[in-house]
């Protein structure tokens, strides 16, 4: 049987986590939970400087500027590149497709390992980075609809591009959760839950939010009563 019901996936994982930029918390408050396509939104970039950001690989991190909005940070995508993707996709896609798709999505971890990987890779350990929890039965009992779960890594292409193409993101119902648990020996039978746009009332749904360095907690920035 395919598919695996909210009430059934908030139970084996009651809790999703976000890395963010350092010192974000309070745009995120104000604004809500942006991908990339909905940041560049807001802060009305448009035209090749939009093409460059949204459809193409970004090695590095990029700050926007807005008169109103002040500052934000465009994370780099350096787990990934156009060669990776070019030997690792199906379906048709290109790798403009796969960054555009990505970039217009919120990505969530479902576990915590999975968070600690990416605090202590080489490229982000050395900086600090805020870090929300999330509880998850609260944000799938108002997004469920917009929720599309992935198997791997999909901004990774190193150091193994996994195949990846027009199934790798399926909705809940859809999604081959009784496969992949059994395949994997009930261990990650879900990599990434993501949210298509963004999720405007993250705040009603965060339990904790913790600035790390290093790869460990640091600061307490805010906790849910």
């Amino acid at each position: 049987m395919s598919g695996i019901r909210a009430e059934a996936f908030a139970k084996r994982f009651p809790r999703l986590f976000h890395m963010a930029e350092a010192g974000s918390w309070p745009s995120i408050q104000h604004h809500g939970l942006l991908s990339t396509s909905a940041l560049l939104d807001l802060f009305e970039v448009r035209g090749e400087p939009r093409v460059a950001l949204e459809a193409r690989h970004r090695p590095e991190s990029v700050t926007l500027h807005h008169s109103r909005h002040g500052t934000a940070v465009v994370r780099d995508q350096k787990p990934m590149d156009d060669r990776g993707l070019l030997r690792s996709l199906s379906g048709g896609l290109s790798p403009t497709d796969w960054y555009q798709f990505l970039n217009a999505r919120v990505f969530f971890w479902v576990s915590r390992e999975r968070l600690t990987k990416l605090l202590n890779a080489r490229a982000y350990r050395d900086k600090r980075q805020t870090v929300l929890t999330v509880d998850t039965a609260r944000l799938l009992a108002r997004h469920e609809e917009r929720v599309l779960l992935s198997p791997l890594n999909s901004g990774a292409t190193k150091p193994f591009p996994a195949p990846r193409g027009p199934d790798t993101f399926l909705p809940m119902a859809r999604y081959s959760f009784s496969y992949w648990d059994q395949k994997r020996k009930r261990r990650e039978p879900v990599v990434e839950l993501t949210v298509t746009h963004s999720v405007p009332d993250i705040r009603d749904f965060v339990l904790r939010v913790e600035e790390y360095v290093g790869g460990q907690p640091d600061t307490l920035i805010f906790e849910a009563r």
